[in-house]
């Protein structure tokens, strides 16, 4: 088996994961160079959950290798846990305690002392503007302030490596605001970043490396700028369409509501409803 590369925070070759006949990897490759945001895209269904899934060590894989900051990933997996944080799409925190009660018990988790794990917590309160929620049940929190949350806690231990599964999946705007900013602030720290989205938009905002996925195979990955260049696109967003091919309803039109009539601006009549 080759050594991974000292220049790559994850480095996966030919994973491959099965349910039953159902193959969801087949023979999945991964490259993200230490110290980058890696934009993780794909439709519905192409297995991108089910990779972060190996990669964190929620299933194991049906075949191939992982390593994670140098460290084999299925050997070594308390090793590796330790320096990685994730946020997954579908949330499990404790309601029942307080924002900054759960800060401080994930932080307390991975071996902080007390005053550390506290303070810590505070700071994070404060930098995803959950100070003013801090003593408030985790229950009464909506589904931005769980999202801000749950970034906060994959990120006390001080974490190398993040993998974050659809942050920005039904939140709102201020949230989302907060969340891009406090990832561009890991980015500057040289944390290295694992994000899937399906906003575009957001990724290439972002993201200084992309890998496009389907059928639980990775279709290609490189640098922003490389997959522009390489498939003559003016964005990612084109070269994920150039990939996956744009889909049918892209140009829809309903034949049993026949010609739709040129657009034209109505004025408004004063007095109308």
């Amino acid at each position: 088996m080759s050594p991974t590369p000292p220049d790559l925070a994850v480095d996966a070759h030919g994973l491959v994961k099965r349910f039953g006949e159902f193959t969801a990897l087949n023979g999945m490759e991964l490259a993200i160079p230490r110290g980058s945001f890696y934009a993780f895209l794909g439709p519905n269904g192409a297995g991108k959950s089910t990779t972060i899934a190996l990669l964190t060590g929620v299933y194991a894989p049906d075949a191939g290798r992982i390593s994670l900051l140098g460290v084999d990933a299925v050997a070594r997996p308390l090793e590796v846990k330790r320096h990685i944080g994730v946020v997954p799409e579908e949330l499990s925190l404790f309601e029942r305690l307080t924002g900054r009660q759960y800060l401080t018990f994930c932080g307390r988790m991975y071996g902080l002392s007390g005053d550390e794990a506290a303070a810590r917590a505070a700071e994070l309160l404060e930098l995803t503007e959950l100070t003013y929620k801090a003593g408030a049940l985790v229950a009464e929190y909506s589904k931005g302030m769980r999202r801000r949350l749950a970034i906060a806690a994959a990120l006390i231990h001080a974490p190398e490596l993040v993998l974050l599964d659809e942050p920005f999946e039904g939140i709102d705007v201020l949230a989302a605001g907060v969340i891009r900013e406090l990832l561009r602030e890991l980015s500057r720290r040289g944390v290295t970043l694992l994000l899937t989205t399906h906003v575009l938009e957001i990724a290439e905002r972002l993201a200084t490396h992309a890998g496009v996925i389907r059928g639980g195979r990775m279709l290609d990955q490189g640098t922003v700028q490389q997959l522009m260049q390489r498939y003559d696109a003016p964005s990612l967003e084109a070269v994920f369409e150039k990939l996956i091919s744009v889909p049918a309803a892209r140009n829809a039109k309903l034949s049993f509501y026949g010609d739709a009539p040129p657009a034209e601006v109505v004025p408004l009549r004063r007095g109308s409803a």
